[in-house]
């Protein structure tokens, strides 16, 4: 079954792009992708979900991919939170929450901060509530080199990922990279407002402190079963910073994805697909045709 696409009215007049994988009628789980990605970020996960009988949903982040743009720079988490919330009402069950980056930390704050769970299981890609921040920087630095000149082609942008990504394979075919880009006057930019890094880059030090005790606090009090996939060679999450968090979150199961950075899904699609189909298979069982 082929995808389709969906919209989703999350405030009066302001949508969401998203498209749905398989048959709804199975248990759905949602697919959260990271800042400065799209739903398209997600590689073969998502038809690999519907094929072994889950209905997966991925989604543009406000501010990413085709979805609205806000006007007022809305891109902190409760706006997030509040986006996913109302894509869960629209569903009106509880699904199973896989997020990577940000879309993880979305889904932890929602569960977190709900008096009840309003998800079946969540999978957290590559993030905790504490990061290392020479990975942050670096992602910043990233996602601003290119922010106001773009790329003249795709094989130019193609050039910047694998600078970036220096363990994806480098076969790479630049044509994947045409949905997470716009093309205009001539040149290719991210798929992403300008703005939201902006708000997120001008957080003072006492906000991020504020924030990373708000992120400690949900995540203790997670409630749906938790499972964290860390890339083995990521820079945001590192071994100390799991163990910090597995300690301080007990009930959080983990594992690891070697040979994969902080951007799993897409460094090593197959070995982290199957890693989440195993935990919820246990959890959150598919439909059996």
């Amino acid at each position: 079954m082929p995808s389709h696409p969906i919209r989703f009215e999350t405030e009066p007049h302001f949508f969401l792009s998203a498209e749905g994988w398989g048959n709804p009628a199975h248990p759905p789980l949602i697919l959260l992708h990271g800042g400065g990605q799209t739903r398209h970020s997600w590689g073969d996960t998502a038809q690999k979900l519907a094929d072994q009988g889950w209905y997966a949903i991925t989604y543009d982040a406000r501010g990413h991919g085709e979805s609205d743009w806000s006007v007022t720079g809305n891109y902190l988490v409760d706006g997030l939170v509040a986006d996913l919330k109302a894509i869960i009402r629209q569903l009106g069950t509880k699904p199973a929450l896989v997020g990577a980056s940000m879309g993880g930390l979305t889904a932890m704050v929602l569960d977190g901060e709900s008096d009840e769970s309003l998800a079946s299981a969540i999978v957290l890609v590559d993030i905790a509530p504490k990061a290392e921040q020479k990975g942050i920087e670096r992602i910043f630095a990233f996602m601003s080199s290119h922010l106001e000149s773009g790329f003249g082609s795709l094989e130019e942008a193609a050039a910047a990922v694998s600078a970036y990504l220096p363990q994806r394979s480098k076969n790479y075919d630049p044509s994947r990279l045409e949905k997470n880009l716009r093309f205009r006057e001539g040149r290719y930019y991210w798929h992403w407002d300008p703005q939201m890094l902006h708000v997120w880059k001008n957080a003072t030090p006492d906000q991020q402190i504020a924030y990373e005790e708000r992120l400690y606090q949900a995540a203790q009090r997670l409630k749906a079963p938790t499972l964290i996939v860390r890339g083995g060679m990521s820079d945001v999450v590192s071994e100390r910073v799991m163990a910090e968090f597995l300690d301080a979150v007990p009930h959080v199961r983990s594992t690891t994805v070697s040979g994969a950075g902080h951007m799993v899904a897409g460094d090593s699609n197959h070995a982290f697909t199957n890693a989440v189909i195993a935990f919820l298979e246990e959890i959150y069982p598919p439909h059996r045709s």
